[in-house]
C-alpha cells in the first residue's frame, strides 16, 4: 500500500498528543489523552512512563481510527517530548522507579555539591546551561544517593522521547536536543565529557547512544505493533525536544528566527548559527543538525490562564458552555474591553516558581494593584500581560548576548486568541506571525520523520511544504510606549518580593 502519512506523538507534560498529518503538513486526525501527574513530596514531581505508553497505544489505535487511517499507509513514525524527564531502566526494559519530571525541583543538594566538586564555571564551560535542580543531572545523583539500589539496576538513564522510541523499537536512543539537560554534554562539540562525567561519578554508560533527531534509530517492534494497532516495519526516527519540535513546526530553521510558546509553559527560542550562551538563559541543540537553540524558558504561560479558568472561572465555563465555545475565548472577549495596563493591576505569572531569567524556584504569583474598581476582565487581561512581559524579559536577557530579534512565530494555544497574541506584540514592540499554532509540535516532529526517511530532501523542502502563515500581528506604538512603564514595574516588583519569596516559603513548608 503508498505511503501517505507521518504520523506523530507529542509526549507532554499535561498529556499525550498523537497527529497523523499528510505530507503536505495538514493534519488527517489528532487525538488528546491525559495522564496523572503525582507530587509525592515538597519539589517532587513525577508521572509513571507506563501511563505514558498506555495512553499512546489508546491514542494511536484511536487516531487512526478517527482519520479511516490504514496503518499500512503510516511512513514514518516522529516522537518529541518534555525536557529533563528522568527515567532509569533496566537490562529488560522496566521502568524502575516513575520519572522526575522538569518540574521536580527535589536536588537542590545535589546541584550545591556539583558547584562544590566541579566548579560551576567549568559546568557552565562544558554544558552553556544554568546549574539548576530542574536540569537531569543532579536527578540521576540524587537517586545515586537516595535510591542506590535503583541506581545500580539501572542499564540506561533516558529520556521522554527516548523512552517512546524504546517502547516503539526496542533500541536505546539520546537525541542531541535534549542533550543539554546533562551538565557532562559538550553543547559546542556534541559529545560527552567524560572528565567532567567522571569528576561527577557518572558513568557514561548508563547514557543511550546520540542520535541526530531525524535518523532512523529502527522500526517498529511486533510487539508494539500489536499494543498500538500499528504494523511492524514502520521506522521510527530518534525524536527531539518538544520546544524544539515545535520551533521546527513554527518554520523556524535561519538564523535569528525565533519562535514564541504559547503552550502550557511559556518561552522562545531562538535560532543561532553557533553555540552563543548566556548565563540565564537556556542553549540546546536545534532538532536540525550544527544548529543551536537559545531558549527562555518561563513556567507562566497558557497554564496561567488555565488555572483561572479552573479556580475562579466558573463564570467563564458555564457562559461558554450556554454559547458552545471554549472558555479561553469568552476570557478573551473580556481581557479585550480592558485598556492596556490593566488600569493598573500587575500579575507576576511565577505560579511553580520561575525558570529563565530569575530561576528562583521560590518565586510565586503576584496580583499587585487590586482595588474596588478591578473586574474579573481585568484580572484576566493582567494575566496575559504578566505572561507577555515574561517574554520580553527573556528578549532583552537575550539582547544581552549579542542576539536580536524582529519577529516572533507564535504557536500554542495560546497564540489562537488574536487578543493575548497582539498584547505579546504591543508588550515586546515586535511583529508575531501566526502559522496553523495547534499542531506546531506534533507537525515538527512529523517533519523529522519526513526529512529521516527522504519524504523531504532536507529541512527547508519540509518546511515549504507544510508550515504556512496565518496571519500577523504588528505592534501598536502607542500600546507599546504604554507598556514600558508597566514593565519596568513589573521588574521592580520582583526585585523588592525576591527576598519576601524566601520568607514565605521558609514559613509555609
Amino acid at each position: 500500500m503508498t505511503k501517505n502519512y507521518l504520523l506523530a506523538i507529542d509526549l507532554g507534560t499535561s498529556g499525550c498528543k498523537i497527529t497523523v498529518f499528510d505530507f503536505k503538513g495538514s493534519p488527517m486526525a489528532s487525538w488528546i489523552g491525559g495522564y496523572e501527574t503525582y507530587y509525592p513530596g515538597t519539589g517532587f514531581v513525577e508521572q509513571d512512563p507506563a501511563k505514558w505508553w498506555e495512553v499512546i497505544c489508546q491514542g494511536i489505535k484511536a487516531t487512526l481510527c478517527k482519520g479511516g487511517i490504514s496503518p499500512e499507509e503510516i511512513g514514518a513514525i516522529g516522537v518529541d517530548g518534555t525536557s529533563w524527564a528522568c527515567i532509569p531502566i533496566d537490562k529488560a526494559g522496566n521502568v524502575l522507579r516513575p520519572a522526575m519530571l522538569w518540574l521536580d525541583r527535589r536536588a537542590q543538594a545535589q546541584t550545591e555539591w556539583m558547584k562544590e566538586k566541579v566548579g560551576e564555571s567549568r559546568l557552565f564551560e562544558t554544558n552553556g546551561n544554568p546549574v539548576d535542580a530542574a536540569y537531569i543531572t543532579p536527578k540521576i545523583l540524587w537517586i545515586k544517593e537516595n535510591e542506590p539500589e535503583v541506581y545500580k539496576k539501572t542499564d540506561k538513564f533516558l529520556q521522554s522521547n527516548g523512552y517512546v522510541v524504546y517502547k516503539l523499537t526496542g533500541q536505546y536512543s539520546q537525541d542531541y536536543s535534549q542533550g543539554y539537560g546533562f551538565h557532562f554534554f559538550n553543547i559546542r562539540e556534541g559529545c560527552w565529557e567524560e572528565r567532567v562525567a567522571d569528576k561527577l561519578g557518572i558513568d557514561l554508560d548508563l547514557l543511550a547512544p546520540l542520535y541526530h533527531s531525524h535518523d532512523v534509530v529502527g522500526s517498529v517492534m511486533v510487539q508494539a505493533a500489536k499494543e498500538t494497532g500499528l504494523i511492524p516495519g514502520i521506522p521510527v526516527v530518534a525524536g527531539g525536544l518538544d520546544a524544539a519540535c515545535c520551533t521546527l513546526g513554527a518554520g523556524v530553521i535561519f538564523e535569528g528566527q525565533t519562535q514564541e510558546q504559547g503552550g502550557q509553559a511559556g518561552g522562545m527560542s531562538i535560532q543561532v548559527d553557533s553555540p552563543i550562551v548566556h548565563p540565564k538563559l537556556i542553549l540546546g541543540y536545534h532538532v536540525i543538525p550544527n544548529k543551536w537553540l537559545l531558549q527562555g524558558g518561563t513556567v507562566g504561560g497558557g497554564g496561567t490562564l488555565k488555572w483561572f479558568s479552573q479556580e475562579l472561572g466558573a463564570f467563564e465555563e458555564e457562559l461558554a458552555r450556554e454559547r458552545e465555545i471554549s472558555p479561553y475565548e469568552i476570557m478573551s472577549e473580556e481581557a479585550e474591553r480592558i485598556s492596556p495596563g490593566s488600569n493598573g493591576l500587575i500579575f507576576l505569572p511565577y505560579m511553580a516558581g520561575e525558570r529563565s531569567p530569575i530561576w528562583d524556584s521560590r518565586a510565586r504569583g503576584v496580583f499587585f494593584g487590586l482595588s474596588y474598581d478591578k473586574t474579573r476582565g481585568h484580572m484576566i487581561r493582567s494575566i496575559m500581560e504578566g505572561v507577555g512581559f515574561s517574554l520580553l524579559h527573556n528578549l532583552e536577557t537575550a539582547q544581552e548576548a549579542g542576539v536580536y530579534v524582529d519577529t516572533l512565530n507564535s504557536v500554542g494555544g495560546a497564540a489562537n486568541s488574536f487578543v493575548w497574541t497582539q498584547i505579546k506584540a504591543d508588550i515586546t514592540g515586535k511583529a508575531i506571525n501566526v502559522p496553523y499554532s495547534d499542531h506546531a509540535t506534533t507537525l515538527g516532529a512529523a517533519i523529522l520523520a519526513g526529512v529521516g526517511v527522504g519524504i523531504y530532501k532536507d529541512f527547508e523542502h519540509g518546511i515549504k511544504e507544510t508550515v504556512r502563515i496565518q496571519r500577523t500581528h504588528y505592534p501598536d506604538e502607542r500600546n507599546h510606549r504604554i507598556y514600558g512603564d508597566y514593565y519596568g514595574l513589573y521588574l521592580e516588583l520582583y526585585q523588592r518580593l525576591k527576598d519576601s519569596f524566601v520568607k514565605l516559603d521558609d514559613i509555609s513548608n
